[in-house]
């Protein structure tokens, strides 16, 4: 069992006697809206942290640390209105302090570990939107030896042919709690990149949510672009890069660690395409998503049951509507995940401890499903992982009653 979280009234407290303790009175800062702050360290914050931060802001800060070091950045607070997807009050961190690799996007009051620059500057952006609002953040830069070995030091910028990557601490220990490691990996243009994992012990969890090494094309953390999501003690298959640069996370929580990682990437030149499988011969996979007017014209009726129609679904998963817009003839959802029965590769993003997924209802009024309402989801897959459901998928109201079913089901060999 995960031991508790404290209180984030009792964080506050922390965060702001911390750094009473280390600030003398007359130089205790007043937080404001941005700020260029340099040397080698110093603390930023919300405005007027450690009360409520103003709605409709945008506050940009300039970190720049002495030259041949890199900066840190670690969050001793941090509690903005919680989404899961980060989408209306939330912390951009940013490589350098123009057009930089972003490092991470956070909200609610999940703390990241330490966040480290490939320089020696950082920006930090906060946006909050005009609704609800909470205390804001705090965070600490310091400056670091670049490479520096230590608990709280790893990634940066990889653009040798080959190398290696490996968590804090590899092999002689388990990592530590509490990290964030970004490697950003930079092959040529015309070449892209092998990974391989050769070791791999990251706590497990069923769906990554504690600790966690995600891969993402390009070089930037976008859930649109992520290639997977890892943990447990079984190492990912060889990823090949579509492009010349990848991204790779990682992410421990403040509760279990495990052995960690090691692993090996290489530069190799793309394969170009054969005259003999021209592009037309594969309709695109969003084809298959166009309504049409025998397909949506049916009457609407759902058939059948949660057992006929388990085994036959590419994914089933139980969640909340939280988003649902219409385009043209179907209804493009964002489903705020309570669980997952049976996932394919179905694309779960993910923020703190909140999952979501994104599916289109192929006909919009069939099945009808509202937004703020339970369901229980049935239905098949794309090719890029989106969820797709028919006519013929089974929707239906989720109510608890329905776990005791849908867990047996879980375990049924179908």
């Amino acid at each position: 069992m995960r031991p508790a979280a404290c209180s984030w009234g009792l964080g506050l407290l922390l965060a702001a006697a911390q750094l009473s303790r280390q600030q003398p009175p007359q130089l205790r800062p007043a937080f404001t809206c941005g700020g260029i702050l340099s040397g080698e360290s110093g603390f930023i914050g919300s405005e007027g942290f450690p009360g409520v931060y103003p709605p409709n802001s945008k506050c940009t800060w300039k970190i720049t640390v002495p030259e041949g070091k890199v900066v840190v950045l670690s969050f001793r607070y941090i509690d903005l209105e919680s989404d899961n997807l980060c989408r209306y009050d939330f912390v951009d961190v940013y490589n350098g302090h123009a057009n930089g690799q972003r490092l991470g996007r956070f909200c609610g009051t999940f703390k990241p570990g330490a966040l480290v620059a490939n320089g020696n500057k950082m920006l930090v952006q906060m946006i909050s939107d005009a609704n609800t609002a909470g205390n804001g953040f705090i965070a600490m830069f310091s400056a670091a030896e670049p490479h520096e070995r230590g608990d709280q030091y790893c990634g940066g910028r990889l653009d040798k042919p080959s190398g290696s990557f490996k968590t804090p601490n590899w092999p002689d220990r388990d990592y530590p709690a509490g990290v964030t490691c970004s490697w950003h990996i930079v092959a040529p243009k015309n070449q892209v990149i092998e990974l391989k994992f050769e070791k791999f012990d990251v706590e497990r969890d069923n769906y990554c949510r504690y600790d966690f090494v995600a891969v993402f094309n390009g070089g930037e953390i976008n859930d649109a672009k992520r290639i997977g999501k890892y943990c447990g003690d079984s190492p990912p298959a060889p990823i090949i890069s579509e492009r010349n640069e990848l991204l790779i996370q990682f992410l421990s929580d403040l509760s279990l660690t495990a052995d960690g990682f090691i692993g090996h990437y290489k530069f190799r030149a793309k394969k170009l395409p054969t005259t003999t499988a021209p592009a037309t011969t594969t309709p695109p996979a969003t084809a298959t998503l166009k309504p049409t007017v025998a397909l949506c014209q049916q009457k609407c009726r759902r058939n059948g049951t949660l057992e006929s129609h388990y085994c036959s679904s590419n994914f089933v998963i139980t969640g909340t509507v939280i988003t649902a817009v219409p385009r043209g003839g179907s209804l493009h959802a964002t489903i705020s995940i309570i669980n997952v029965y049976k996932e394919g590769n179905l694309a779960i993003q993910q923020a703190g401890k909140n999952m979501s997924a994104k599916i289109i209802v192929v006909c919009k009024q069939c099945p009808l499903i509202r937004r703020g309402l339970n369901y229980i989801i049935m239905g098949q897959l794309e090719e890029d992982g989106r969820g797709k459901v028919l006519p013929n998928n089974f929707i239906m109201s989720f109510k608890t009653k329905n776990q005791k079913i849908l867990n047996t089901l879980k375990n049924k060999r179908c």
